[in-house]
């Protein structure tokens, strides 16, 4: 999927502001064995990297600069290509809005009143093997037409996702700065340490970020909740969210056990 030029949330995305594609990723199979990489140029597979970052060195996460040399050095160095659409797409936004293409991009003078961020998406998996482990992996692209030098929720361990084997996982997608302010999916799995059920951690998570960040209209976060057990549950703010789950006899896409605020659906 990261090498799909059609889909422009993670590996081949959207670039920042700036015109410059960077990726973020983490892997993550337990507290003790958790790997992640932002701001990368050098490599569209960022979770390859922070496999790299977890099996073998003493950090947990590397970013910029120094994550691009470790790319170079294992021989992973690919550049994300900015595909076609993408490029188009930010040729488009800095006519259309070129006081916040120059804001954003390091140009033009700060102000409190540049505009929203556009939404995005991630690619967030959790895997379940034939011994009842889990696992779970996380890429994205960031936010398209970013200000350069962000990064979101889906390489932060504990944000956009955690894993405890234990207990149980969970993984994010959506509007970071939503899923960050809460700690999503470390909550996620502290509920079901509590007991809940992975459909009750969905909704507290949702209820959480509703409540204490006050999500602007078509602000969307979403959640997959991992048991030990196979169990799992995904719910969403509003309408639009879909879970792919695959098996030796499943291959489908299922529709969120919550939405929080159904009444947004069109």
């Amino acid at each position: 999927m990261e090498d799909a030029e059609e889909v422009l949330t993670v590996g081949r995305g959207y670039p920042d502001a700036a015109g410059t594609l960077s990726v973020d990723g983490c892997i993550m199979l337990s507290p003790r064995q958790c790997g992640s990489v932002a701001g990368v140029t050098a490599t569209p597979h960022p979770v390859r990297l922070a496999r790299y970052v977890m099996e073998h060195l003493p950090h947990v996460m590397l970013v910029g600069e120094g994550a691009d040399r470790l790319a170079t050095r294992l021989g992973l160095n690919e550049e994300p290509a900015i595909p076609e659409a993408a490029a188009k797409a930010f040729d488009a936004w800095r006519r259309e809005h070129p006081h916040e293409a120059a804001l954003r991009g390091g140009t033009g003078p700060l102000s409190p009143d540049h505009a929203t961020l556009d939404g995005h998406d991630t690619v967030g998996v959790l895997v379940w093997d034939a011994e009842r482990g889990i696992a779970g992996a996380c890429s994205t692209s960031g936010l398209k037409f970013k200000w350069p030098g962000r990064v979101g929720d889906s390489p932060i361990i504990g944000h956009g996702l955690y894993v405890d084997p234990e207990v149980g996982a969970a993984v994010a997608t959506g509007n970071g700065e939503l899923i960050m302010r809460v700690c999503g999916t470390f909550l996620a799995v502290e509920m079901l340490r509590q007991k809940a059920s992975c459909r009750e951690a969905v909704e507290t998570v949702l209820s959480r970020i509703a409540e204490s960040c006050d999500p602007k209209p078509g602000e969307q976060a979403a959640f997959i909740v991992l048991a030990p057990s196979g169990d799992f549950a995904a719910g969403a703010l509003r309408p639009g969210f879909q879970t792919a789950v695959r098996s030796e006899n499943r291959n489908e896409l299922v529709a969120p056990d919550v939405v929080y605020f159904p009444e947004t659906a069109e």
